[in-house]
């Protein structure tokens, strides 16, 4: 009787500390962010969310894009004010996203004029993410990523960032891989 009054404690002991690791891993799963204004950008971070089991968040502007505001081309749209400006911070629809809980944070953006769109700044700018780890990944027709993410060190150096990846024609297999290698698994 002993015996097995002994195992049973240990068998709940044992399903306590396998149930306080599952939660241990809930709280480390990753917060992806993106900003998406054509919908590429949204399909990576859907997986990279999904890969991740994080959790996602879509940067919304609080004035969507048209395709006229996205026109490269036309020097005046609003696309091309917004990157010809570096104090421009377009305003956010929501900024009550709460970041405390999240160590890796990957911020997704499609690549404008070699840069991150600027309401990447103002999500930055708008939460609290020292001492959070920051994964940026981009989406591009042309540029790739190395640009954007001096760009995002060297106007918030205090920010931890990693290198980031373009994830344009990247397979789901190639993102897992990244992702492990993010997440030191």
């Amino acid at each position: 009787m002993l015996t097995l009054a002994a195992a049973t404690a240990m068998s709940l002991a044992a399903c306590a500390q396998n149930k306080g690791e599952k939660s241990m891993q809930v709280e480390n799963k990753p917060l992806v962010v993106y900003f998406s204004a054509t919908g590429t950008t949204a399909k990576a971070a859907r997986t990279i969310a999904d890969i991740t089991g994080g959790t996602l968040y879509e940067i919304v502007p609080q004035q969507a894009y048209t395709s006229d505001d996205l026109d490269w081309n036309d020097k005046q749209s609003r696309s091309s004010v917004e990157m010809n400006n570096p104090q421009a911070r377009p305003a956010l629809k929501d900024t009550k996203l709460d970041v405390a809980a999240y160590d890796v944070i990957f911020i997704g953006y499609p690549i404008w004029w070699d840069q991150a769109p600027r309401i990447i700044d103002t999500f930055i700018e708008s939460h609290d993410l020292e001492g959070k780890t920051l994964v940026p990944f981009a989406t591009s027709g042309g540029s790739g990523v190395g640009n954007s993410v001096r760009t995002l060190r060297k106007a918030y150096p205090d920010l931890e960032w990693q290198d980031g990846k373009l994830l344009n024609g990247v397979s789901r297999n190639a993102i897992q891989n990244w992702v492990s290698d993010v997440m030191g698994k």
